[in-house]
C-alpha cells in the first residue's frame, strides 16, 4: 500500500465507491456472536461474500452508516501482531488480514494464530511487488506463490486455490487483465475507503486524528491499516475505543463458501 501517489488515491477512492453490492448467502448475513464484555466494541454482524457474484468489494452498497470493516495488510509480523491481536480480542472485534506469502512462509504459527482468533485470511502476493508493472504471467506467478505460501502455513498444503478467496493488490496497483483473471478464478478483490497512511512516521496522537478525521468524512467504510507498523499497533486500542465511544459498528466479512461449510459441519454434529 506504501508510496501511493495522489492520482492513485483518487483512482482508488472512485473504484471503491462503485464496487458491486455484496451477495449474501441465506442465513449468513447475521449478528456476530455475543461478546462476554458488555463494555466492548464487539463485532455487530457478519457478511458472507459469494465470490462468484461479487468479484470486487467496496463499501458503498453493503455497509450502513457508521459501519466499518477493519483490514490489515502486509503481515504477518512477529514484532507487532501480538499487540494487534490482543487489542482486537480485548474489544471482541474480528478483522481481515491480507498476508504476504514470504513472511507467512517464515512465520506459519503466527498465520494459524490469526486464523484461530476468528479473523479472515486474505492474500497480498508473495513479495508485495507492483503487479501493474508485470506481465500477466509474472503477476499471476506472484499471486499464486503468495497464495500457496499462506495456504501451506494454514493447512500444510501448497495450493494455488485459496481457502478464503480474498485478495488486495499491493498499493492498489492493478490493471484490467489481472482483475479479469482473478474474477475468472472467483477471487474477490478488495478496495478501501479510509487509509491510515500508517507507513508515514507520525505521533500516536497524529495517527489517531488522521484516522478519525478520515472516518468522519467518509461516514463508513473499509479501513486499511498495516499490522507490521509499530505505530499501528500503538494506536489501535485508542482507535477501537474511539469507534466504541462514537457508536461505530464493526462488520466482519467472510467467505460464503467457508461459512456454508462451517454451518454444514455444525448441522452434521447435531445430527450425530
Amino acid at each position: 500500500m506504501k508510496n501511493m501517489d495522489r492520482y492513485r488515491w483518487l483512482e482508488l477512492t472512485a473504484w471503491a465507491g462503485f464496487a458491486l453490492a455484496m451477495s449474501v448467502a441465506p442465513g449468513l448475513h447475521a449478528h456476530a456472536a455475543e461478546c462476554p464484555r458488555e463494555d466492548a466494541l464487539g463485532t455487530s454482524r457478519i457478511i458472507a461474500v459469494d465470490a462468484a457474484a461479487t468479484p470486487r468489494v467496496g463499501s458503498r452498497n453493503f455497509l450502513q452508516d457508521r459501519e466499518v470493516v477493519l483490514t490489515f495488510d502486509d503481515g504477518p509480523s512477529p514484532a507487532t501482531d501480538d499487540r494487534i491481536l490482543a487489542a482486537l480480542a480485548e474489544q471482541c472485534v474480528r478483522a481481515t488480514f491480507f498476508l504476504i506469502g514470504r513472511p507467512a512462509s517464515e512465520h506459519p504459527d503466527l498465520v494459524r494464530r490469526i486464523a484461530a482468533a476468528g479473523h479472515s485470511i486474505g492474500h497480498h502476493t508473495w513479495s508485495h511487488h507492483n503487479l501493474r508493472q508485470l506481465k500477466l504471467e509474472d503477476a499471476t506467478d506472484e499471486i499464486d506463490k503468495g497464495i500457496a505460501a499462506v495456504e501451506n502455513a494454514l493447512h500444510g498444503v501448497s495450493t494455488k486455490i485459496p481457502s478464503t478467496p480474498f485478495f488486495r493488490f499491493p498499493g492498489f496497483q492493478m490493471n484490467q487483465q489481472t482483475l479479469d483473471a482473478l474474477e475468472k478464478r472467483r477471487i474477490v478483490v478488495f478496495g478501501a475507503d479510509v487509509i491510515a497512511n500508517d507507513w508515514i512516521p507520525m505521533t500516536q496522537e497524529a495517527q489517531l486524528k488522521l484516522l478519525t478525521d478520515r472516518l468522519k468524512a467518509a461516514g463508513k467504510g473499509i479501513i486499511l491499516l498495516h499490522d507490521p507498523e509499530a505505530q499501528t499497533a500503538a494506536v489501535l486500542p485508542d482507535f477501537l475505543r474511539y469507534l466504541r465511544d462514537n457508536r461505530y459498528r464493526v462488520v466482519h466479512v467472510v467467505s460464503a463458501a467457508l461459512a456454508a461449510a462451517a454451518a454444514e459441519g455444525r448441522q452434521s454434529e447435531k445430527r450425530e
